[in-house]
C-alpha cells in the first residue's frame, strides 16, 4: 500500500456516480457527528473513496477536471446537509446522556482497530514502535484531561476552532481515523454542534443577525481549517505513507487503541459555582446564568450496576457497528493502493 490513489477508476455514468457520492457524503457527514466512526471508512463502504482522494489530489494541483469537481461538490454538499440536519439531536444526546454516548463512542472507535490492523500487515518493528507512541500519547492526553488541564478547559477561540477543522479533516483522508473523536479530545465537539444548530435555527427564522455570531466565530474558522486540513493532511499522509508507511499505520493503530482512555464514560457535567475559576476567568452570578449546560466542566462519578452493564453493552454494540461497516467497505473491493 502507498499513499497514491488509483489513477484510472472504472468509467460510470454521472447519474450512477452521483448517487454513490450522495450516499457516501451523507454517511461521511453522519460519521463526523459520531466520534468513533471514520468518514473515510464510510466513503470506502459506499465505494467512492478512491475517486474522492483522486479528486482532492487533482484539485490541489489545479487539475480541474469535470469529474473530480463533480465528486467533490456532491460528496461535500451531501455531508454538509447531513451534519446540519442531525447536529442538534446528537448534541442533546451527548449533553444529557453522556455516559451512554461515550460508551457507544468507545465501541465505535475500537471497532476501527481491525481495519487498521489489516492495513498495517505485515507488522514490523516500526509498526510496533509507532503503535506504542500513539497509545502513550493518547493515554497521556486522557490523563491531562482527567486532571482538568486538558483541551476541554481551554478557552474557545478562533485558533482553536481552526485547529479543530484541520484535525477533523484528517478523518476524510485516511480510513479508521474519526474526526468526531478528535473534536471531542480538543474539547470543541459539543460547541461546534451547538453552533451548527444555532446557525441553522437562525436561518430558518430569517434572523441573519443571530446567524452571524456562530457563523463567524465558530463555523467560518472550522470551515477554513477543514479546507486547509484536507489539502495539507492529504499531502502529508501521502508523503508519510510513501516514506514511513509501517510507522504511520502503527501510530494510527495506537491512537485508536488508546482512544478509550480519553472517552471514559462515567463523567458528567457539573454546574460550576460563583467565584470558581472557569476557562481563565472568575465566574460571577451574571456569567453563570448565561453558561449553557453543554459548557459545564465534567467530573467523574461511580456508576451503578445497571450503568456499568449498559456501558459494556453499548461498547459491544458500537464495536459491532464499526466492524460491520469496515466489512462492507472490504466487500466493495476498494483498497488503498
Amino acid at each position: 500500500m502507498t499513499g497514491t490513489p488509483p489513477q484510472n477508476p472504472k468509467p460510470e455514468t454521472f447519474l450512477k456516480l452521483g448517487l454513490r457520492c450522495v450516499c457516501g457524503g451523507v454517511l461521511m457527514g453522519l460519521a463526523n457527528l459520531v466520534p468513533g466512526i471514520s468518514g473515510g471508512t464510510m466513503l470506502l463502504a459506499s465505494g467512492v473513496y478512491p475517486r474522492f482522494i483522486q479528486a482532492i489530489a487533482e484539485v490541489s494541483t489545479f487539475r480541474l477536471r469535470r469529474a473530480s469537481l463533480f465528486v467533490l461538490l456532491v460528496v461535500v454538499a451531501a455531508a454538509v446537509l447531513a451534519i446540519a440536519s442531525c447536529s442538534g439531536a446528537v448534541r442533546d444526546l451527548v449533553v444529557h446522556h453522556r455516559w451512554a454516548m461515550y460508551s457507544l463512542f468507545i465501541g465505535l472507535t475500537l471497532g476501527g482497530v481491525p481495519m487498521v490492523w489489516r492495513l498495517a500487515q505485515p507488522v514490523s518493528r516500526a509498526t510496533l514502535w509507532g503503535a506504542g507512541l500513539g497509545f502513550v500519547s493518547m493515554a497521556l492526553l486522557a490523563y491531562v484531561q482527567m486532571r482538568g488541564a486538558g483541551a476541554s478547559s481551554l478557552p474557545e477561540s478562533t485558533p482553536l476552532f481552526l485547529l479543530a477543522g484541520v484535525a477533523g479533516a484528517g478523518a476524510m483522508i485516511l480510513p479508521g481515523l474519526s474526526g468526531g473523536y478528535l473534536l471531542l479530545v480538543l474539547g470543541v465537539y459539543v460547541p461546534i454542534l451547538d453552533a451548527i444548530d444555532r446557525f441553522k435555527g437562525a436561518l430558518q427564522e430569517g434572523n441573519l443577525g443571530a446567524a452571524t455570531e456562530p457563523g463567524l466565530s465558530v463555523l467560518l474558522p472550522v470551515g477554513l481549517g477543514v479546507v486547509i486540513g484536507v489539502l495539507a493532511v492529504s499531502n502529508l499522509l501521502k508523503w508519510l505513507l510513501s516514506h514511513a508507511e509501517r510507522a504511520t499505520l502503527g501510530v494510527l493503530l495506537g491512537l485508536l487503541v488508546g482512544a478509550g482512555a480519553g472517552l471514559f464514560p462515567f463523567q458528567q457535567g457539573v454546574r460550576p459555582k460563583v467565584g470558581e475559576l472557569y476557562r481563565g476567568r472568575v465566574l460571577t452570578a451574571e456569567t453563570l446564568e448565561t453558561l449553557e449546560p453543554h459548557k459545564y466542566p465534567t467530573e467523574l462519578f461511580s456508576p451503578s450496576g445497571a450503568q456499568a452493564a449498559g456501558a459494556l453493552a453499548l461498547i459491544c454494540l458500537g464495536f459491532a457497528v464499526t466492524a460491520l461497516v469496515a466489512r462492507a467497505s472490504a466487500a466493495q473491493g476498494e483498497r488503498l493502493q
